[in-house]
């Protein structure tokens, strides 16, 4: 007997993709943002683009082989260009303008598939699942060993018209700060990026080596320690009042490595928005930290992968 469809079946679900400087990460997600099915691995130390790609689609395959995506959403450390399926991560040398669309689009075939910035993915994935619930104009930042940003606008992700858009870590807020490699001087990752405020605590005369133990530090009441996390809180607070102040954002998202200190990060930074923002519009904003944790870049792929198989539908 031939078997019947089932009436009612919950639609396929989307592909997400998120790729970091530290981990590769990839996951099977409904149609209403519940990540089903996931897996990771470690991103390959390598000079090799092709060997990069190829533990992607190692990873992936498995997650497509018995069920096909609706659509699929990558999100990726940037520069990006979205037009030309690009992406060229700081984080990742071996992927210099390299092809990444292109070789998934051949490896799953037939597919539609979006590419996005991985902090853009973040903010749209707390914004959807999250901690921006509800938010019309949200910044998500990502506080870890740099700095990225994404904005959602009118209730949409705005990823701008290269994929770049809310790029936070590279807004000035000393101009005579130290030098970025990014050619500016005294932007808000090379003050309050978690390597960035753990270097500077070092040369205070703080003994320990990373930001994870500077958290650490901080919450045993270290006075370089709470110092190092007031100085990185000021410029994460000036850079979000300036954005706040173009965007009339009513919600900020903090996410990454760093939120995870929890209090001695939040309370310099609640307090020093307060001591920046003069207008009243700007200080109505929230400061909220991310709950979906290492998922949110994930939901925030799939979230555009959502909107391209209703579009295709």
């Amino acid at each position: 007997m031939t078997a019947l469809p089932v009436t009612g079946a919950p639609p396929d679900p989307v592909l997400a993709i998120d790729i970091g400087g530290t981990k590769l990460a990839a996951a099977l997600v409904s149609r209403d943002g519940v990540v089903l099915d996931r897996a990771r691995t470690p991103t390959p130390r390598t000079a090799d683009g092709d060997e990069v790609a190829r533990a992607l689609l190692d990873l992936v395959a498995p997650l497509v082989a018995e069920r096909r995506p609706a659509a699929l959403g990558v999100a990726s450390a940037g520069p990006i260009d979205t037009a030309a399926g690009t992406v060229s991560p700081v984080n990742i040398p071996a992927w210099r303008g390299y092809p990444l669309m292109a070789r998934i689009r051949a490896a799953v075939p037939g597919v539609p598939a979006a590419l996005v910035g991985d902090a853009v993915a973040m903010a749209a994935g707390e914004h959807w699942r999250g901690g921006g619930t509800g938010s019309t104009a949200l910044l998500g930042i990502v506080v870890s060993t740099g700095i990225g940003g994404g904005l959602v606008l009118r209730g949409e992700p705005y990823p701008g018209p290269t994929g770049n858009a809310g790029h936070f870590g590279h807004v000035v807020v000393d101009p005579n700060g130290p030098p970025c490699p990014c050619g500016a001087r005294g932007c808000v990752e090379v003050l309050a990026a978690g390597p960035a405020m753990a270097r500077w605590a070092a040369e205070q005369g703080w003994p320990g080596s990373d930001a994870r133990e500077l958290a650490e530090s901080a919450r045993a009441g270290d006075p370089i320690a709470l110092a190092a996390f007031e100085r990185g809180a000021d410029a994460l607070a000036a850079g979000i009042v300036t954005v706040a102040a173009i965007c009339d954002l009513d919600r900020v998202v903090i996410a990454g490595g760093v939120a995870e200190s929890g209090e001695v990060l939040f309370g310099p930074v609640r307090r020093k928005v307060a001591e920046h923002a003069h207008l009243d519009f700007v200080q109505a904003i929230r400061v909220e930290r991310a709950v979906l944790g290492g998922d949110a870049g994930l939901v925030g792929a799939a979230r555009f992968a959502v909107d391209l198989a209703t579009t295709a539908a």
